[in-house]
């Protein structure tokens, strides 16, 4: 498959992804208009849609429609907006620039943010639990509750709330707590999305598992590449604002390894994910080619 299948790929899911999204965001009038916008701005427009992509290559593995696909990828980019709003609020990450614009509680405030990112949380799960996503509600069960534990205590949230313990304490993580870290914090939800496409295909269990190992690999792969973008790239260049890790002490491989290091590690990931893919025929090729990709994106 030639160079540029990927970037073409991605740039029409993307796009396919965004205009789920305007069906599943629907402008509003009266009131809560206000809030509807602030939604609307935080998830549609700009980013790579890494997750929704991987949710719609997973499903085109077992044939499932395009509109069920869409809506389960767009329900998982609303789940990751939100996180991003939240990520940004003063009381977190304190951000003003995400996706190339000014952050949500920049644009708004911070009350309307945080009320956005709990109305996208919500509307991901209402849309999964929709039968219009798929007929059999033992499935949409499934959907929910996977995605559900991918974002909760023992998912992104906990991986937030180690993030922030580890920063106030000052304290220097070993390189398991940080893989731990960091796979509660964004490998969890990568992993997601590359399973719900098994899911709404009614996989079989070694298929199923096999992307959950090539989304866990890929995940970790992607924050150690996040984290060197960090290091190394400009904030024009990257979309939002960089050298922010550092500057915060927080507890990264760049930091714990150093950039060859962590760089190797990384390539090493990708390697292994790509392993997990052998089962899958030629249709699986633009899952390898995202594996590459994670580490040679530069935002």
């Amino acid at each position: 498959m030639e160079a540029p299948a990927l970037p073409r790929a991605m740039a029409a899911a993307a796009a396919e992804i965004d205009q789920a999204l305007e069906v599943l965001l629907p402008q509003a009038e009266g009131p809560e208009s206000r809030l509807f916008e602030a939604m609307r701005y935080a998830a549609i427009g700009g980013g790579k849609r890494l997750r929704g992509f991987l949710v719609l290559e997973g499903a085109r593995q077992f044939g499932v429609s395009r509109q069920a696909a869409l809506r389960a990828a767009g329900a998982v980019e609303m789940l990751h907006a939100y996180s991003l709003v939240h990520d940004d609020l003063p009381a977190m990450d304190d951000d003003d620039l995400r996706r190339g614009k000014p952050t949500v509680h920049r644009a708004f405030d911070e009350a309307t943010a945080i009320l956005a990112g709990d109305a996208l949380q919500t509307q991901a799960f209402s849309v999964l639990a929709e039968e219009d996503t798929h007929p059999d509600p033992a499935v949409r069960i499934e959907l929910v509750r996977c995605l559900a534990r991918a974002a909760g205590a023992r998912g992104m949230c906990g991986g937030q709330m180690l993030d922030m313990l580890a920063e106030a304490a000052g304290e220097a993580l070993d390189e398991p707590a940080i893989g731990r870290l960091q796979t509660l914090k964004t490998g969890k939800l990568i992993e997601f999305a590359a399973e719900a496409g098994a899911l709404l295909g009614k996989a079989a269990g070694p298929q199923r598992h096999a992307l959950c190992l090539y989304g866990r690999d890929l995940g970790a792969a992607f924050q150690i590449a996040d984290d060197l973008l960090d290091a190394t790239v400009s904030t024009a260049e990257a979309g939002k604002r960089t050298g922010k890790d550092a500057g915060a002490g927080k507890a990264t491989l760049v930091g714990l390894l150093g950039l060859e290091r962590a760089r190797l590690q990384a390539e090493r990931l990708v390697a292994q994910a790509k392993t997990h893919l052998d089962g899958f025929n030629e249709r699986a090729d633009l899952l390898r080619m995202l594996a590459d990709f994670v580490i040679e994106r530069r935002n």
